[in-house]
Formats: C-alpha cells, structure tokens, sequence
C-alpha cells in the first residue's frame, strides 16, 4: 500500500511540474506566435494587392461560425479593390481563404491562407490550377462542377468535399462584399 502511495505521489508532482512548464512555455510563445502570424496575414494580403499603397481593415463579418475581416484596397487615396477572409467548412477543417477582388467585384485571385484536409486529395485546394479558376469570376459566375469542359469551377477529383467548401466560402464573401459597397442584393 505505501508503495502504490509512493507511486501515485509521484506521478502527481511530475503531472504538476509537467503542466507548470507547458502553461509557462505556452505564456511566452503565444504573443510570438500571433506576431508572426499577423505578420503572415499582412505579407499575404500585400502579395495579392502588389498595386495598392495602403491596405484598411473596413470591418470583421460572421461567416461560418468563424468571423473573417474585409479590406479596402486604395492607390493614392482612390479604393482599387477589396480583399476578404472567409472560412469554408472542408471535408477535415475550416477552410481559411482570402479573396483578392477589383471594383468591379470580380476576383483577381485567392489564397488558401490555412487548412487540414487530407494530403494529397484535399490539399490539392492550394494548388494554382484549382485557385486560378476563380480568376476574372464574378459571384454569379461561381459554382463547382464535376464535369469537364465547361466555364464553371471544376472540383478537384476525390476531394469534391473540400472544392465546394472553397467555392461556398468564396460565394459567401462575394455576396457580403457585392451587398456592402455596392448595394445590390440577389
């Protein structure tokens, strides 16, 4: 019995040693890691927007149980463009996508900021043949087809879960951006 004792005491003061170091090491690289991520999220925004000088967050929105932020885009003063965050709900994950769009409410491009759909099949969504059919698109043109040949957005092969999860979260943000600078509602 004293040595069942012995033992359990001592499992007890490693489990509180053990979580005193992590709850420590978490306090010190969680501000890192939200700089470095901020800092991602910035370079990203820039790199889809090379023409824009400044870069203003407009507001955050409600998309799929998670809240996204949407950006004006402006060369010397004038607004060029937008830029949105937005979430799909993927086959594994939440898909976190960034839409790059003109005035004129078309997209120029978008970028699969984060995810974690099955590598190899669902993965194929940051991979630039899929992204680059959303290019010159505007929301009415936005819908994901299986079949090949047409003018739509084809799904990707196997991970047709994860292709539509983008095209909806794409479709969502069209729509909140087409409804708040331009007025129009379908």
């Amino acid at each position: 019995m004293k040595d069942m004792m012995k033992i359990t005491s001592s499992l007890v003061v490693m489990f509180i040693v053990a979580g005193i170091i992590m709850t420590s090491v978490f306090a010190r690289t969680a501000p890192i890691i939200k700089i470095a991520k901020e800092r991602e999220e910035k370079e990203a925004r820039q790199k889809m927007m090379p023409e824009a000088d400044d870069i203003i967050e407009a507001g955050k929105w409600d998309v799929s149980g998670k809240q996204g932020k949407y950006f004006e885009c402006k060369k010397s003063g004038e607004t060029t463009g937008y830029l949105i965050s937005t979430y799909g709900k993927g086959y594994s994950s939440y898909i976190n996508i960034l839409i790059a769009t003109g005035k004129d409410m078309k997209i120029k491009a978008i970028n699969i900021l984060s995810h974690s759909e099955t590598p190899g099949l669902g993965d194929e969504i940051e991979k630039e043949y899929f992204r680059k059919q959303f290019e010159g698109k505007s929301l009415e043109q936005i819908e994901i087809v299986k079949a090949e040949g047409t003018d739509k957005i084809q799904a990707i092969s196997g991970a047709t879960i994860s292709s539509r999860a983008v095209g909806n979260g794409v479709k969502e943000a069209m729509k909140f951006l087409k409804e708040k600078y331009t007025g129009v509602t379908d």
